[in-house]
């Protein structure tokens, strides 16, 4: 069984953390699958919109520290840094992808757990989500897999300070309160509020979502307000001249769903 469990419906991957005995800990497999699968995405036209989540109680605990205690020993700096890498390149993979990804954060989010939902576009959370830079806590920098870039940037540095000097939890109730989640409702109802972003989100063209998603991406860094400009302006242009532009605009006007052309190329 495959710890990393892929379901594609339609123009959406729904894709799970299948390892609930461990609350879905990276192990090296793990690590493996989410970081050819996030890569692979880039040169997928097929697919539209991800849905990330964690089987079981928890979204993911961080790094299976049971598996790196049995590994960790006599281990060169050169390949703990391979080894890192391996890590921290899944979260500038699902940054790079042009898929807009809606992380499913029930329970746990821990260190590595934590810069998966952060590297996501939209989170939704439960009244039992706990997230933490569990790093501090175990003797490492807070600063790892892409949560000193991700978290300044949402909730401000004083913020992030706060959560990545001391390792606390932020619960679902905080969470909100920074706008570091779009929603807390029961575990029960994730899947349909996930569906509910999956659906709006389709109402784009494939092209537009695809643009918008790379233009926050450059607008976060960007030099200015004349630079963020230019990647609008330009992506504008773009979207207008693309085949499925018309049928969006027909959709609206008439008032129904859109049926784009799918460009596998």
């Amino acid at each position: 069984m495959a710890d990393l469990e892929l379901r594609q419906d339609g123009d959406v991957v729904w894709a799970t953390m299948n390892r609930p005995d461990r609350l879905n800990a990276l192990n090296r497999n793990l690590v493996k699958e989410l970081r050819e699968f996030f890569v692979d995405l880039y040169w997928r036209r097929d697919v539209r919109v991800v849905v990330l989540s964690g089987a079981g109680t928890a979204f993911c605990a961080g790094l299976d520290l049971k598996e790196r205690g049995d590994n960790a020993d006599g281990r060169s700096i050169g390949s703990g840094l391979t080894r890192q890498r391996e890590i921290s390149e899944i979260v500038i993979a699902m940054r790079r992808c042009p898929q807009p990804i809606v992380a499913c954060v029930d329970g746990a989010a821990a260190g590595g757990g934590f810069a998966l939902a952060l590297a996501s576009d939209v989170r939704i959370a439960t009244p039992r989500t706990r997230m933490n830079a569990a790093f501090i806590r175990i003797g490492l920098s807070a600063c790892d897999i892409g949560v000193s870039y991700f978290l300044p940037r949402m909730v401000g540095s004083s913020v992030a300070a706060e959560y990545m000097l001391t390792g606390r939890f932020l619960d679902a109730k905080r969470a909100y309160e920074l706008g570091l989640v779009s929603r807390v409702v029961e575990p029960e109802q994730m899947a349909a509020e996930a569906q509910g972003f999956v659906d709006d989100m389709l109402h784009a063209t494939p092209l537009g979502l695809r643009l918008t998603k790379e233009a926050l991406n450059h607008a976060i860094d960007a030099q200015g307000l004349e630079a963020a400009i230019a990647m609008e302006d330009r992506n504008q242009i773009l979207a207008s001249s693309d085949g499925d532009f018309q049928e969006g605009v027909r959709a609206f006007l008439e008032k129904r769903r859109p049926q784009y052309t799918r460009r596998e190329g």
